[in-house]
């Protein structure tokens, strides 16, 4: 992509309305643009990104064997009355009304459609488990919207249900789904540590929220910093391995990590000292068990093996995909931008011409645009004629992981630039050096990706 021709209409000043980094960065960067309270539009530079989290959430999804589908955002009040939630959900929930009369909602989550998807279509225990998940638009009436992303009214969402027959069964869905989420966030250069927490309106007895460490969080936490030593890495698992799921979920989830609302001043007095740690928090997902909670009164049942019908073993599975846009940001930024890590870049590498219409850097330029999109590297080529210091403050403020700087003195020695926007660090190379470096970096980002 040529910058010239691109639209990213960057902000000089911080806008006065952004409290927090990442709305500040976004709105600066020219990622969003605030269309009401908590309601933004996404534009091009923002709309790669959310696309990179979205095919992050929707490939660890499959890999454990959950199957996408799609739900409309309106939903009938008819569903709701029947769980029971439709009078209890509370302000947040946005109820219209058709030209009908007809009672609807914005839908803020999905469990009475999906369990009614359910019971319509599935009656024997043979057809289990069965795991659906969705990534669709939310819509919740937060009061006081603030923060961009971090807490809109409308917001893109991952939500996951499983249908199991016994209980343990859907505890294994339970910690499959904590088993991908680690993986998940981890591709996205974060570490979100699953902590004990409040099931809310949701229901159920078993969740666990996953929340990244940040000044600008939320919700206060507690934990033992020994969680923060820990990787999932590119260990293997099989989903199906109730053991193996079984045995991540312990390994992360044995030492104490709470927020606020389920925080035990006893349990955490008894870590040591020195590993006692508060701080804040942003919470990227959430996992529930809520066992027949909705299968119940929602008569989402299924003929067992002895021939008798009982109600399903449900749970309900949450990520956060733009809200995760601004949790990853405000991990990773600086005095002079955004700093993002190589899996969601929407570009992976930013070329700098710094004499814009001289033959030998205009043909140097293009040359390693065609070269890094032959190895399936994504490029933002700054072909404006605009000076050099310019160049780079767009550059450093989206954040682009790496920049090749290509300039005539450089070229008289066939010699390029490389920089590391992390680092800052810098090392003049060969264009071929510069191209095959960038692959070598951007292959395990590749290799992650799940292709089934």
């Amino acid at each position: 992509m040529r910058l010239s021709r691109y639209f990213l209409p960057v902000l000089k000043e911080n806008p006065s309305e952004a409290q927090i980094v990442s709305h500040r960065l976004m709105l600066r960067a020219g990622m969003i643009k605030q269309q009401s309270a908590g309601i933004y539009s996404w534009l091009p530079l923002g709309l790669k990104v959310l696309r990179r989290v979205e095919q992050i959430v929707n490939e660890e999804q499959q890999r454990a064997g959950h199957i996408p589908v799609l739900m409309p955002t309106l939903q009938s009040a008819e569903l709701w009355r029947e769980s029971g939630r439709y009078d209890d959900y509370g302000e947040e929930m946005l109820r219209v009304t058709d030209r009908h009369k007809r009672e609807m909602l914005y839908g803020p989550t999905n469990e009475e459609m999906i369990t009614d998807i359910f019971r319509a279509h599935v009656n024997s225990y043979k057809d289990l488990p069965l795991t659906l998940y969705q990534i669709q638009w939310k819509f919740r009436d937060e009061i006081r919207p603030r923060f961009g992303v971090m807490r809109g009214r409308e917001f893109l969402m991952k939500d996951g249900y499983n249908f199991d027959l016994t209980r343990e069964d859907a505890l294994h869905a339970y910690n499959r789904h904590l088993v991908s989420y680690l993986r998940t966030y981890e591709r996205m250069g974060l570490q979100a540590i699953p902590m004990r927490a409040d099931s809310g309106p949701i229901g159920g007895e078993n969740t666990h929220e996953f929340l990244v460490l940040a000044e600008t969080g939320e919700s206060e936490v507690f934990y033992d910093s020994q969680i923060t030593d820990l990787t999932f890495g590119d260990r293997q698992i099989d989903y199906d391995d109730q053991a193996a799921c079984a045995a991540v979920l312990e390994e992360f989830t044995s030492r104490y990590a709470r927020t606020d609302e389920t925080h035990d001043e006893a349990v955490f007095a008894q870590v040591p000292a020195e590993r006692r740690k508060s701080a804040r928090g942003i919470e990227v997902g959430q996992i529930f068990y809520f066992g027949t909670k909705y299968s119940e009164p929602m008569g989402a049942t299924v003929v067992g093996p002895d021939g008798q019908r009982v109600p399903v073993h449900m749970g309900s599975h949450g990520i956060g995909v733009s809200r995760l846009l601004g949790a990853i940001i405000e991990a990773s930024h600086d005095d002079r931008g955004i700093i993002w890590p190589e899996g969601v870049a929407p570009f992976h590498v930013g070329l700098v011409n710094l004499k814009q219409g001289d033959p030998s850097t205009d043909s140097a330029c293009d040359a390693l645009e065609r070269d890094l999109q032959a190895r399936g590297i994504d490029v933002l080529y700054d072909d404006r004629d605009e000076r050099a210091g310019a160049k780079f403050a767009t550059m450093d403020l989206v954040g682009l992981p790496w920049r090749i700087t290509v300039g005539p003195r450089g070229l008289a020695n066939n010699k390029v630039e490389l920089t590391s926007r992390r680092t800052g660090e810098s090392v003049e190379m060969s264009p071929a050096e510069a191209v095959a470096r960038v692959a070598e970096v951007y292959a395990p980002v590749f290799a992650a990706a799940y292709k089934p």
